[in-house]
């Protein structure tokens, strides 16, 4: 009775309403949430005009997330005096004029919604001018209108400074991350524009902090170096077709995350998942489970050809003939790691019945040798079981430190510290969480730009690959999206603290993996899904040797 009633109040509620024009005010606010997002938004669209106008050095500083400041500088071509007001109404711009150039966009930005969204929802200063005039413009903006307007003097180019981002949208503040969050969302974005414009000089600072600079005087690789680190930069391999050129990583390298998979178009950074299944699917069967290649393709399609106009921030496109793009990608992918055309469909196999589901606890096993010095053989009440020990010794790892707290692992002094080079994005993810990684037993210190010393490690990592493991637990903490970062650290760890196929076992140890198996729950699958054992039955057993 009462959710009827309450649905008769709502519909009177609703029959009461009168239909009214929102206020300029208010529209602009929800225009400015299809564009402005978060700060990263901001820097975004701010980039864009600045690459847009010719600039060839842009600076870039974000503080107290981006919520606080955003400062973007440029030496671009500036916006004339007379035309900086004109600039913040909804619908200006200088990059299209009618519906016909709707259809061959070169520029970044076209629709003149990005300064209008972002003067809705911020105090913005503007300081231009251009090579043709004889002192610069200095415009303030508040609640959308001038504030303040005066001549001053600077080198020709632009800086806008967007101040108390959505403190007029307190609903849309809200909902943003903590001030390392967003501030690894800007370092993301500015890192993905340098890669697309190596010839345009990038730095950023965030809270006063050099987090990111790059030259702007060299090619792709020169700009992977800057921003990834030279390690990566120097291991991957040349991609060059028709349209299609970058750089690609060899089987060898990967990750643990698909952020080093980057797609740039015209040089504009898109999200294709079209183009990242076409990559992926290069590397199948290349690969371990769990992990990623490394790419940064850059395309050069016709304008008639590809649709930028179908997303509010122009991160998205359709492309017209999607099939024969796709292709394209994979056969030039393939030719780059020596990997040659798709083979033909292999037939059935006839073993896929010999491995139905394991049951859901595993039972008392009896060891009886190793297989390859990477699969343990094991006898059970229910026949054969073959046990993959390095995905079992990692569900093993995981379940204990994702129940453990941090304080609890053992600490290994290093007797000699190890020294480690950092991309500014792992540098920077190290400085938002690296008091959390010290509480896992990790001891690391600055030891000059860029590098630190490693001084103490997990006791579980001792006689590992120390660098590889942090740099891959960094770029995990470093992604987007994924599990709470607890959870990263515990199964970077535990990948890279369990023991690895080829390494020899003697029955001992063996036991010890197979009894701590018996006492964890999930034991059938590692923590990246990938299975831990195969088990054989003794009635499958006695049918593969015609016995019944």
């Amino acid at each position: 009775m009462s959710s009827v009633q309450g649905s008769n109040r709502y519909s009177a509620d609703r029959s009461a309403m009168r239909i009214k024009v929102l206020s300029p005010d208010l529209v602009s606010k929800i225009a400015a949430g299809e564009v402005v997002e978060r700060p990263a938004s901001v820097v975004k669209e701010l980039i864009e005009n600045s690459l847009d106008a010719g600039a060839t050095q842009i600076s870039v500083e974000i503080r107290g997330g981006g919520v606080g400041v955003i400062r973007v500088t440029d030496n671009g071509s500036g916006i004339p005096g007379q035309e900086v007001e004109l600039a913040f109404q909804r619908y200006a711009t200088s990059k299209i004029e009618k519906d016909e150039d709707l259809e061959a966009i070169s520029s970044l930005g076209f629709r003149g919604e990005a300064l209008p969204s972002i003067v809705a929802v911020a105090q913005v200063e503007v300081f231009t001018q251009t090579k043709d005039e004889a002192a610069g413009t200095f415009v303030s903006f508040k609640d959308g209108a001038v504030l303040e307007r005066a001549s001053r003097g600077r080198p020709p180019g632009t800086t806008i400074a967007v101040r108390n981002l959505f403190r007029s949208v307190p609903a849309r503040l809200k909902f943003l991350k903590s001030a390392s969050t967003e501030d690894a969302h800007t370092q993301r974005l500015v890192s993905r524009y340098a890669l697309a414009w190596p010839e345009v000089s990038f730095t950023l600072y965030i809270d006063g902090r050099p987090a990111l600079r790059t030259t702007g005087d060299g090619g792709l690789r020169e700009a992977v170096a800057q921003v990834h680190g030279h390690e990566l930069a120097s291991a991957l391999l040349e991609v060059e077709a028709p349209g299609l050129s970058g750089l690609v990583g060899p089987p060898s390298v990967s990750r643990s995350g698909r952020d080093y998979i980057q797609f740039f178009l015209d040089r504009r950074p898109i999200r294709s998942p079209l183009l990242l299944r076409a990559v992926e699917e290069v590397y199948a069967g290349l690969l371990p489970p769990g992990r990623h290649p490394a790419a940064f393709l850059r395309l050069v399609v016709s304008p008639q050809e590809v649709d930028v106009n179908i997303h509010p921030q122009k991160a998205e496109v359709r492309f017209r003939d999607e099939g024969s793009l796709f292709r394209a990608v994979q056969e030039a992918l393939r030719r780059a790691v020596g990997r040659g055309p798709l083979p033909e469909a292999m037939a059935e196999s006839p073993f896929p019945q010999l491995f139905p589901s394991p049951p859901t606890n595993l039972p008392l096993l009896r060891v009886l040798g190793q297989l390859a010095q990477s699969y343990i053989i094991a006898e059970g009440p229910e026949g054969l079981y073959l046990v993959d020990q390095h995905a079992a010794h990692e569900r093993v790892l995981f379940e204990k430190l994702k129940g453990r707290k941090a304080r609890e692992l053992e600490v290994q002094g290093l007797l000699e510290p190890l020294f480690l080079e950092l991309s500014p994005r792992q540098e920077g993810v190290l400085d938002a969480r690296g008091e959390d990684l010290g509480g896992f037993g990790f001891g690391i210190e600055p030891f000059g730009p860029r590098t630190f010393r490693i001084t103490a490690i997990p006791a579980l990592l001792k006689d590992k690959d120390i660098k590889a493991a942090l740099l891959e637990l960094l770029d995990a903490l470093g992604e987007e999206k994924g599990p709470p970062w607890e959870e990263r650290v515990a199964l970077s760890l535990a990948c890279h603290g369990a023991v690895k196929a080829g390494q020899s076992l003697n029955p001992e140890e063996m036991r010890g993996l197979l009894q701590e198996m018996e006492r964890i729950p999930n034991p059938h699958t590692c923590p990246h899904g990938r299975p831990t054992l195969l088990h054989f039955s003794s009635s499958q057993l006695e049918k593969g040797f015609g016995r019944r």
